[in-house]
């Protein structure tokens, strides 16, 4: 016979999920069980936060829904901060939770609140489970998790409900697949075709829609056939190869580059969004056109966000709506005749450069861009590091740079490297974080030990909090609360079973990283850079 957590197990495995991570207790023994048999494997992680980073790297490896598992009480409620990123950056992630059964409930308090309660606000939907109903549920949570933009979907599972034997009817595959996009027609798209076609200087921004709809090409092919110059959000790098002309890198954070890119946009006829999601970006980028601007916003859902107006709104996938707008346009006609763009790029790369000193972050990240190949993953912790190596470091396809944009978390890049290096085991993985972002997940240091994966971590030690260091000298306020001692990394990473070397300057670097690329276990690079070395650098 079949239990419920079979079902459960058996319908995510027919979505194509192949792991899922969490930390057990005694109300999800079932579940684990059944993921297990199913074919999932459960990787053990020393904090729910991170099990669910790890889940999301492995989506973006190999597109199935990532699967997190936690126990009731505690381990739902330190899942919070992942769930949360999961929402704002449009990650599909079925969160499974262990609950006691209903009855119980009302007279058994111990580690007992409404989980479903909590999370609804920060989840796409939440489910109770019940017998007999787990094939319809476990299809609808599937299809929530994914359509449109993508989020997390909550499922309570009381332990009769996992471990009783059920004669439900079910199927093993998941079959409400997204349907086609619907034909675009009608007053809005003859408006768009109007602008775009009589345009001399377009341009175009694509965001983390646009990589969720895969994209890439149909935006790569476009942009090269009329000659168009793309920005990306930190969540679209890489939806036009970086090192292409036409790239102008990703924006939203570094208002040395909007002082760059905002000036061209304005000075653009034509502005197409592209599946572009301002919840990445920051105050500079409200309201960045006036409102009247030739805007065409290609959108897959209903933008409430209030951050900018749009003259015209496509209401389809980036792929369809380009198709149509191609027809209206001859190849040969002129863009940007003056070579704008061009100048802006190269500006962009010369207020990016390396310091002339020799030595700190910029020079770290240029240094290591050098000496990755070009296929090389990688993730970034939230900080004043983030922002600067998002500017700097290029990427050649969508999805080689994550990080956490919309929420903006500490703590995500080292479990965000470690799922895509477990669930894709060809492209190099390296993560981005600084000392203090470390230290929220030294633990999993032994998780990544356990898992014998080839993660590089390059840690930079700077014993602050720069960013917010720099906010308060900015602020005129005093220093409070941003600074702390150095601690050794890299006996650290010796400690957990890795290699962990101190680096002080570009030529130890490139050696180090050099090696880490053959090596079998995990490296820790620990780059000590002086204090507010981020000053005037992004």
């Amino acid at each position: 016979m079949t239990t419920g957590a079979d079902i459960i197990a058996q319908k995510l495995h027919g979505a194509g999920c192949r792991h899922a991570f969490g930390i057990p207790g005694g109300e999800v023994l079932a579940l684990m069980q059944a993921l297990d048999q199913a074919g999932l494997k459960f990787v053990l992680v020393k904090h729910e936060n991170a099990g669910g980073f790890m889940a999301e790297g492995g989506w973006h490896a190999d597109g199935a829904p990532g699967v997190l598992l936690a126990t009731l009480g505690p381990g739902a409620a330190n899942a919070i901060n992942v769930v949360a990123n999961a929402w704002q950056d449009r990650v599909p992630l079925i969160f499974l939770t262990g609950c006691v059964d209903h009855g119980e409930a009302e007279s058994y308090t111990h580690q007992v609140f409404d989980h479903q309660q909590l999370l609804r606000p920060i989840v796409k939907a939440s489910f109770s489970a019940r017998l007999s109903a787990l094939d319809v549920m476990m299809e609808k949570a599937l299809a929530i998790t994914l359509d449109g933009q993508p989020g997390p979907v909550h499922i309570d599972v009381p332990i009769k409900v996992a471990e009783t034997e059920t004669a439900e009817t079910w199927s093993p595959s998941f079959r409400s697949k997204p349907g086609a996009s619907a034909p675009l027609a009608g007053p809005d798209l003859n408006t768009a075709l109007e602008l775009f076609k009589k345009a001399e200087r377009p341009i175009a921004i694509a965001g983390v829609d646009a990589v969720n709809e895969e994209a890439s090409q149909a935006i790569t092919e476009f942009c090269r056939k009329f000659r168009i110059p793309l920005v990306t959000s930190y969540k679209g790098k890489g939806l036009l190869d970086e090192n292409d002309p036409l790239a102008l890198g990703g924006a939203g954070l570094s208002p040395k580059a909007d002082g760059h890119l905002l000036p061209l946009i304005n000075q653009s006829d034509c502005i197409l969004s592209l599946g572009y999601d301002p919840i990445e970006m920051r105050i500079n980028w409200r309201n960045p056109w006036p409102a009247d601007a030739p805007v065409i916003d290609v959108t897959p859902v209903l933008r409430t966000h209030g951050m900018h107006e749009a003259a015209v709104t496509l209401r389809s996938i980036v792929g369809p709506a380009l198709d149509a707008l191609s027809k209206a346009r001859d190849a040969a006609s002129p863009s940007w005749p003056d070579g704008e763009p061009e100048a802006v790029r190269k500006n962009l790369s010369k207020a990016f450069a390396p310091e002339p000193a020799g030595w700190g972050p910029g020079t770290v990240f240029h240094v290591l861009r050098d000496v990755m190949p070009a296929d090389t993953v990688a993730t970034a912790d939230s900080g004043a590091h983030r922002i600067l190596v998002s500017q700097i470091w290029r990427c050649s396809g969508p999805r080689q740079m994550l990080q956490s944009s919309a929420l903006c978390t500490m703590g995500c890049a080292v479990p965000l490297a470690m799922g895509h290096r477990l669930v894709d085991q060809t492209a190099p993985v390296i993560a981005f974080v600084g000392d203090a972002g470390l230290e929220m997940c030294l633990g999993e240091l032994s998780t990544l030990r356990d898992l014998k994966i080839p993660v590089i971590i390059c840690v930079l030690v700077d014993t602050s909090l720069a960013l917010i260091e720099l906010k308060q000298r900015n602020s005129q306020r005093p220093n409070v609360g941003v600074d702390f001692g150095e601690t050794d990394f890299p006996a650290v990473a010796r400690a957990y079973g890795g290699h962990g070397v101190w680096v002080d300057n570009a030529g130890e670097l490139k050696k180090e990283a050099a090696d880490a690329l053959v090596r079998d276990g995990f490296t820790l690079l620990a780059c000590r850079i002086a204090q507010r070395s981020y000053d005037g650098a992004f």
